[in-house]
């Protein structure tokens, strides 16, 4: 992952996964662009939780 990726969930909220070095950074906002979490994890965390959520939306 090498740029930021937002996704848009029914409710209207977000999420957006950013790189950062060898981390990357996790933004969860409501409807109205309020940040409700932010979350660091690894950059192969972060890969898989990807992938998990492509098959879920698949």
């Amino acid at each position: 992952m090498k740029t930021s990726r937002t996704i848009h969930t029914a409710n209207g909220s977000t999420v957006t996964v950013s790189p950062r070095g060898i981390e990357v950074d996790l933004w969860v906002r409501d409807a109205a662009g309020r940040t409700v979490a932010t979350v660091e994890m690894s950059r192969a965390d972060a890969l898989a939780l990807l992938d998990e959520l492509d098959e879920v939306t698949a």
